[in-house]
């Protein structure tokens, strides 16, 4: 576009906007076309879409008001931006964090979406191709009618979501990735450098974050060695625990989580003993549950446990009169829960299941 295709347009632009609503360049005024502002996190990383909203307002949109083949701001009035965090793909490949001046080439059956370095121009009509840090092409889809042109995130998971242009009927999606795992892992060495490495619970959030992501886990072990040494607790011997049988030390595994199950109270066990169910490791919560049973016979939950070794016995009788004990002196908000399984055991039913 020459120079004065340039401004041309703009002129147009002005002119349109006399015409079409009172606007001014000195006053806050509405705008036809109102300001919109979206943002959605994926993993720990912050997207933002700052655009106009233009109406169809009974209007010829695609291939009419905006043109096949040309660029277009996809907004109106200023550009549209979209801003990353931290680095992101867009459909497979790369882009830096940072914001960009967000633009289409909208097609009957292909679109280009294309990330400017400028991001602070009116609309495309500047709009120079050598600022493109990235374009993609994707392929429009049909959609119910959106009167006021919409951006939206949808399809979120922990490392992508899809972005997707919404006008008339026309929906133009893209997806953004980001390595969510790699980023909370480089991260977490910066937060380890406040307050959080004076607290036993940081170092051990950390550890079993990168556990869980079955990243890193030699440095997740080194967590929870720092963690320990702030204070020596249950839970981050039981991560260590974890982490040692995620690196297929079993020995040493058994050892630490020998040690953490003498340092736990008795509801510490009995919720180890939970989540060891949960996991499929039923003979290791039922020796838990007995366990505990043995030691502290006097609270109430520890009542629930045996019953649920009685219930995978067979034995419905001891099983429901072992829940009615844990019923008569269980709080109030975990009564109804509780009476639940006792009926659940007097009709014969397996409460582990």
């Amino acid at each position: 576009m020459n120079r004065h295709h340039v401004l041309a347009s703009l002129l147009g632009l002005v002119i349109a906007a006399a015409f079409c609503q009172a606007q001014s360049f000195v006053l806050d005024l509405p705008r036809s076309s109102q300001h919109a502002l979206i943002s959605q996190r994926v993993g720990i990383t912050d997207i933002t879409i700052n655009y106009h909203r233009p109406l169809v307002n009974g209007r010829k949109v695609w291939g009419g008001l905006v043109p096949y083949g040309q660029v277009w701001r996809a907004g109106a009035n200023e550009n549209t931006t979209i801003t990353f965090t931290d680095p992101v793909t867009i459909e497979g490949k790369p882009l830096d964090k940072g914001s960009y001046g967000l633009h289409m080439i909208p097609g009957e059956s292909e679109w280009t979406v294309i990330f400017s370095k400028n991001s602070t121009s009116w609309g495309s009509f500047t709009y120079n191709q050598a600022e493109d840090a990235l374009r993609v092409t994707v392929k429009p889809q049909a959609t119910d009618l959106h009167e006021a042109l919409t951006y939206d995130f949808a399809q979120v998971k922990p490392d992508s979501s899809v972005v997707t242009l919404a006008w008339e009927r026309i929906a133009v999606p893209f997806t953004v990735g980001v390595n969510t795992k790699e980023l909370v892992a480089e991260n977490l060495h910066r937060q380890l450098r406040g307050l959080a490495q004076y607290s036993w619970d940081g170092w051990d959030d950390a550890a079993h974050y990168l556990l869980d992501s079955n990243v890193h886990l030699d440095e997740a072990l080194q967590y929870e060695d720092k963690s320990i040494q702030n204070e020596e607790r249950f839970e981050n011997l039981v991560t260590k625990s974890l982490i040692l049988d995620a690196l297929g030390r079993k020995e040493d595994a058994s050892t630490v989580r020998d040690k953490a199950l003498a340092k736990a109270m008795p509801l510490q066990l009995h919720i180890y003993a939970r989540q060891l169910q949960a996991q499929k490791k039923q003979d290791e919560a039922f020796a838990i549950f007995r366990s505990n049973y043995k030691k502290y016979p006097n609270e109430w939950f520890v009542h629930t446990g045996m019953a649920r070794v009685y219930s995978a016995q067979g034995d419905f009788e001891n099983a429901a009169k072992e829940m009615e004990t844990a019923l008569a002196s269980a709080p109030d908000q975990q009564k109804s829960y509780v009476d639940g399984l006792v009926r659940r055991l007097q009709a014969k039913e397996d409460i582990n299941k």
